[in-house]
Parts: structure tokens; sequence; C-alpha cells
């Protein structure tokens, strides 16, 4: 049996995708089911994924994403869009959810929900933003880890124009920010310099400390 660290040590940040090959449906809603349970501070899920196969949407995105071929190559491309704030009625869209969920009202999560509504209001709409968007690289994580699991290649993507992707899909009026791409698909057979390259990682004794 396959191991997940064998996926992960197959898997590159693919250069060149196979136009001609889709990731089949059920693999790519694996992925996306994977982005949805991934973990997020207090349970908020302050980012919300596209995923864009409509061509001509992909041709506009790759004209503001420095040409990158993978953008209308790929099968699939996902964007993370981060709240643009975490404004109060977010907080308590979530707090309610959970409530409802569960069927019931705890106080100490209610003093959890009043404690975490002082500290976004104290923090700002900027700072909030950061912190929706650094969420949104947990959920990037899971979808790299599920592709890899599913034998689907992916690209990791920070190299475009937040405005313009915002403007092309309309995600200021959804109170969304871009925050980074990726492309699903398939290696191509040729043409890509990265893949049959060695992966480089950094050794256990210089990347890991055990404090014991």
């Amino acid at each position: 049996m396959t191991t997940l660290n064998e996926r992960l040590a197959w898997r590159y940040a693919t250069k060149k995708y196979d136009a001609t090959k889709t990731v089949p449906a059920e693999k790519l809603e694996r992925i996306i089911e994977a982005v949805r349970l991934a973990p997020t501070s207090s349970g908020l899920q302050p980012f919300e994924l596209f995923v864009v196969s409509n061509a001509d949407v992909r041709a506009k995105i790759r004209t503001v994403a420095w040409d990158q071929a993978q953008i209308t190559d790929c099968s699939h491309l996902l964007i993370f869009a981060a709240w643009d704030d975490i404004t109060p009625d977010r907080v308590n869209m979530m707090f309610d959810l959970t409530n409802d969920v569960r069927g019931l009202k705890n106080e100490g999560w209610e003093n959890y929900r009043q404690q975490l509504l002082g500290i976004v209001a104290a923090r700002g709409t900027e700072a909030n933003y950061q912190a929706a968007a650094r969420q949104a690289y947990i959920g990037l994580g899971a979808a790299l880890i599920a592709a890899a699991f599913e034998e689907v290649d992916a690209t990791p993507m920070e190299g475009f124009d937040p405005e313009a992707v915002d403007e092309i899909l309309d995600l200021k009026s959804k109170n969304l920010r871009s925050v980074v791409i990726l492309p699903l698909g398939y290696r191509a057979t040729e043409g890509d310099w990265l893949v049959n390259l060695k992966k480089v990682r950094r050794s256990r004794d210089s990347f890991i400390t055990e404090i014991k």
C-alpha cells in the first residue's frame, strides 16, 4: 500500500499540464471536501473556494498571472478567496451555525463568542483580512495533500495580480479577496523541465529540532 508520504514525495509543482486530461469528478470532489474539512482558527472558515473550469475565465486570469500556462492547461483551477474582514455578522453566522448543528447552546462557547467579537473589533479590517488569508493557506495545504493522495498534480501559485483576479471573479461584491490559486490536473509527458529532477528538501537534522 502506498503511504501518504510516498505520495508527497511523488508530487511536485507541475510546470506543464496535459490539457487533454481531466480530473475525474469523484477525485475533484474529494479534494474539494478536504478543503472544506480543513481546520481553521475558532472554526470560522474565513475563506471560500472557487472552482474554475470555464475556459474564458481562466484565459482572463492567465493574462494577470504572468501568462502562466498551467492556469489554462490544467483541468480545474482553484481560487482561495479570504474574507475581506472578520465582521460581527460573519462571526455570529458561524457561532449560530455551530449551535444549530450541535443542537445546543453552551455557556462557555457563548462567552468565547463575545471574547472573539472583541478581539476582531480591536484588530481592525486589514489585520482581520490577513488573519483570514493565513487560514486560507491551511485550506491550500489540505488541497495539496489530498491531490497528492489522489495522484492529481497541483501547482500552488502566488504569482498573479490579486486585485485583477478579484475583478474578474467579482469578489469585491462578495466581500472576498483572492489569496492563492491552485491548478489541478495531470502532468504532461514532455516539456516540463522540473518533472524528472530530484525533490530537494533540507535534511531532517537541519530542519527538525526536538525539545525533550
